[in-house]
């Protein structure tokens, strides 16, 4: 072999060997990551209490009390959100139909959404990313229903093209 080719080599196991470590190494990162607990549930209150750290929370049909720390995001359908006694939120916090209770010296670090429900902030409450609140419960019906009424006008526009379609397609009656 000559020297070129050593050289093409050894940049080639030096770049397999780079990519190795930066997929384990991201692996590894990721998996300490997971460590921390995941909650979801269907119609069951989660409960974050004092001292306790988890990483993700969603919640649908049902309600969350944070007192502890997410470290991720925050997210209920038709439930409620109550982040009270210094409770910490690092990811974004979403209520979809429900309202979301924000007590003093607690800190929320993402965005904070509120469709279809309440945002009751105190005085202390400290959040740092956008605010979005769209409340009252006339959006829910509107949020639920507008997907089913296109695609029904989109079903309608489809049928009524093949009708149209064979229509033209028919040879006239002699």
């Amino acid at each position: 072999m000559n020297l070129s080719r050593l050289v093409s080599h050894g940049r080639f196991l030096v770049g397999v060997a780079g990519l190795i470590l930066a997929v384990c190494g991201a692996g590894y990162a990721q998996q300490a990551q997971q460590t921390l607990p995941t909650y979801t549930q269907l119609g069951h209150t989660i409960n974050v209490w004092a001292g306790e750290n988890v990483a993700e929370l969603t919640c649908l049909g049902c309600s969350i009390h944070i007192r502890g720390h997410v470290h991720g995001d925050v997210t209920t359908v038709f439930g409620n959100i109550f982040v009270e006694d210094q409770g910490q939120v690092d990811g974004d916090t979403t209520a979809v139909a429900g309202d979301m209770r924000l007590d003093k010296a607690v800190k929320l670090s993402g965005e904070t959404t509120v469709v279809g429900g309440e945002l009751r902030r105190a005085a202390g409450a400290q959040v740092t990313g956008d605010v979005t609140s769209m409340g009252g419960r006339m959006w829910v019906p509107f949020i639920l229903l507008l997907p089913f009424a296109v695609m029904g006008v989109f079903v309608w526009l489809v049928v009524w093209i093949v009708r149209w379609a064979m229509k033209l397609a028919m040879p006239a009656a002699a």
